[in-house]
Order: C-alpha cells, then sequence, then structure tokens
C-alpha cells in the first residue's frame, strides 16, 4: 500500500476514495463523502492481466488486496476493521462500495452506469443447448427480462424458435413472456447480456471420449476468440455469459483474446474479466443435490453443501462448509462428475439439465441480483463458486473453508492456470 491515509475525490457527481494518490481529481474533505447516499467508489492498482475492473466491495479485506486468486473465497473476519471509519465499514456490509481498479484505461466508464430492471439478452447458437436455454429463458424471464434476440447460421433454426415459442401463451396473460426475436450478427451485441452457446465437434453418445469438455477446446476458443474480438470492436459494456465447454476455459480465452490489439499485444480494451461470467457450475450443484438425496447420510449437502471449480474434471464437492466430511464429499463429486456419462448411457446427450441449471435458472439470478453458481476470474483462471451480481459489482461468496478443502480447490485453481 502507497499510503496509510485515505483520500477523498469527486468526478463529476460521483464521489471516490482511495489510500493512492490521484493528482488528476478534484479532492474534498471526508465529510462531504460521508453524508453522501450513493454509491461510493474505491480506487485501487492492480495489474489488469492478473485482476478484475471491477467488483462489490463486500469485505473490509478486499480493501487491501495485493493480489487476486483463491484468496477471494476464504474469509479473513478479522482483518483490517478496526483501522476503517465506521461509516465506511456499514457501506461496505451494505454492499454501497465498488471497487474499481484504475490500471484499467477508460475506467471511467464504471461510474454511475444506469442499471436496468429489465435486459435484453442475445443468444447466439440454436442447438441442443442454445434453444434448451431458450425456452427456459422465454417461460422463466418475464418479469426480467425485456426482449431475447437469438441468433444462428441455420436460417430455418431461426424461423422455427421464432414460430414455436412466440406461440408459447398463458391464456388471458398473453403478454408474460418475453419476445422472441431473430437478430442479424451484426446486432449479437446490441444487449445487456451476450448468450455465447456455439459449439463445434460434439463427440456423438457412444464415442470413447473420456473428457467431452476437454475434446471441444481447440475449436470452440477458435469460435469464441471470434465472438469476443467482435464485443471488442462494439465496445460492449454488459455481460459476456458462456455457457459452451469448456466454460472456465473458455471465459478466460475471450478475456485474453478481446484484450489484444493488432500488433498482439495487450492493452485493455476489450472485456474486462469481471465482464464475463461462465455458465457451467449450476448443473454440478442440481447433480449433487440428485444424489445427495438419495441417503439420509448425505441429505444435509442441501443445506450445508457447495461446488467450486470447473464444469468437469476438477470439480470439488464438499458435503459441507461447517461440518466438511472428506469421505461424503468424494463420493458427491464423484457421482456429480460422472452423472453425464450415465445419461450417455442410456443413448442421449446430457444437454437438458446444464441448460437449465446451468443456463436459464441462473442466467435469470443473474439478473435478477440473486445467488448463483458461475465462474469468475480470480487472478489467473476462472473458477467456479456461489457469486451474484449487484448494483455495486459481482460478489463472490468468502466462507471460512477448511483447510483441507481450501488444499483441493488450491489443486484445482492451478491445474486450471496451467491450461493454455
Amino acid at each position: 500500500m502507497v499510503n496509510k491515509t485515505l483520500r477523498f475525490y469527486k468526478y463529476e457527481n460521483d464521489h471516490l476514495f482511495s489510500y493512492f494518490d490521484y493528482e488528476n481529481l478534484e479532492k474534498v474533505s471526508q465529510e462531504e463523502i460521508k453524508n453522501s447516499n450513493s454509491i461510493l467508489y474505491y480506487l485501487n492498482k492492480l495489474d489488469p492481466l492478473y485482476s478484475r475492473k471491477s467488483f462489490s466491495l463486500s469485505h473490509p479485506s478486499l480493501m487491501f488486496l495485493e493480489s487476486e486468486g483463491i484468496n477471494l473465497l476464504q474469509s479473513n473476519e478479522n482483518c483490517f476493521s478496526n483501522i476503517l471509519p465506521s461509516w465506511i465499514l456499514e457501506k461496505i456490509n451494505n454492499r454501497e462500495i465498488v471497487s474499481i481498479n484504475t490500471e484499467y484505461p477508460n475506467w471511467e466508464k464504471i461510474l454511475s452506469q444506469p442499471k436496468k430492471k429489465k435486459w435484453k439478452v442475445n443468444l447466439i447458437a440454436l442447438g441442443d443447448v442454445g434453444s434448451t436455454l431458450l425456452i427456459g429463458l422465454r417461460l422463466l424471464g418475464g418479469d426480467c427480462i425485456e426482449e431475447i434476440g437469438m441468433f444462428d447460421r441455420n436460417i430455418n433454426r431461426l424461423k422455427r424458435w421464432e414460430y414455436e415459442l412466440n406461440q408459447v401463451r398463458y391464456p388471458f396473460n398473453e403478454k408474460s413472456f418475453p419476445p422472441i426475436k431473430p437478430i442479424d450478427e451484426e446486432d449479437l451485441f446490441n444487449c445487456d447480456m451476450f448468450i455465447f452457446c456455439a459449439s463445434k465437434g460434439i463427440p456423438p453418445v457412444g464415442s470413447n471420449v473420456v473428457d467431452v469438455r476437454m475434446a471441444q477446446f481447440e475449436s470452440n476458443s477458435e469460435i469464441i476468440k471470434e465472438y469476443a474480438l467482435k464485443a471488442r470492436e462494439k465496445r460492449f459494456n454488459g455481460i459476456f455469459a458462456v455457457v459452451s465447454d469448456p466454460v472456465d476455459l473458455l471465459c478466460k480465452v475471450a478475456f485474453l483474446e478481446s484484450n489484444k490489439n493488432s500488433k498482439k499485444e495487450y492493452d485493455f480494451l476489450g472485456l474486462s474479466s469481471n465482464q464475463i461470467i461462465g455458465y457451467g457450475l449450476g448443473v454440478m450443484n442440481g447433480r449433487a443435490c440428485f444424489y445427495a438425496e438419495q441417503s439420509k447420510d448425505t441429505i444435509h449437502y442441501l443445506e450445508e453443501g457447495r461446488v467450486f471449480g470447473p464444469h468437469g474434471e476438477g470439480l470439488i464437492v464438499a458435503d459441507s462448509i461447517q461440518n466438511y466430511n472428506e469421505e461424503i464429499s468424494d463420493y458427491l463429486t464423484y457421482k456429480t462428475l460422472n452423472a453425464n456419462k450415465e445419461v450417455r448411457s442410456f443413448g442421449f446427450k446430457p444437454y437438458v439439465a446444464p441448460s437449465l441449471s446451468s443456463g436459464a435458472l441462473s442466467i435469470i439470478s443473474t439478473i435478477k441480483g440473486h445467488w448463483f453458481y458461475g465462474s469468475t476470474y480470480m487472478g489467473r483462471a476462472y473458477v467456479g463458486s456461489k457469486c451474484r451480481l449487484i448494483s455495486s459489482g459481482i460478489e463472490v461468496e468468502q466462507l471460512d473453508i477448511p483447510y483441507s478443502l481450501l488444499k483441493k480447490i488450491t489443486n484445482t485453481y492451478e491445474s486450471l492456470v496451467s491450461i493454455r
């Protein structure tokens, strides 16, 4: 930390504070900011390659981050609270402070961003996952989605889903569902959330591929790179939602590739890391719940458990945070990881539960500001955990994680970091 004295600033109509000195900002008194009823902004400086542009400052320890990683998951209850003014602590507890990394160019654009009650969402690719997710959004998103745009290179698919889904109606409540509209590729980023469901080369049922998700990494990386660059060109400010496999790795590809200039140098003028959220962990929680319900020895997972990590190899199911049992957790992890193989053994692709649990339900929770399971950036990799998107930004749940569980999460994290 450069200086242990807090400085207070004003930028147009917004109030900011920091331990760093910003000569280009208007200095104001603590009293002026203290009496403000609006969202405040805390300014920090971290390497943008390994950190988020902004997030909800939900705990005092987050003001003093020197790096971001798995430490974002671990609570630090006794840290730093005694050196902060009580009014700042109150703001933190009320989730009324946005942390901004001023090492990102154009960081000022985060200030006073308008918040919408209903979002416009656009979805690309109407295969098994995309079309099922679309059904979920149409049926369940009426109170938070203004309109759903869809794009697919197969014109007949577009026409089919336009006709089919716009004919799904509540009797005598005909406008209760958000309208579905085909859009041109050029308009994909004219929205609040872009949903990436494109995929190539999914191994057929009965193939000998051990890890279906990783088999798609190379081909899907090229596809997501194309759309991440389009998002950069359009200066997209919304949420870039990744549903295609492998979710966590594709999120990182989108972040890195969108932030390179024509010389392949990082300029961080593309998607900020916190704009990109991976939607793959919701179904892993759903599968863990399914197996946990089958025994009185595991049923407590529904109330006490958590899932961490990727949608695939490296997943960690914790039966309980407060009373962590490694044997039960390992059993639930094994069953959850192999659930998709069981569905394939019946002769079907396991896409319905992922499309709805990881996709539609989690996306709707995101828009509403509710807790969900998603992959967010933690320094060098996207890692799945319980999180939510509120008015002050992304909040990652912090827990007092037992050492043996934290060690497993750290191993998974390092494994994700090593995959390029």
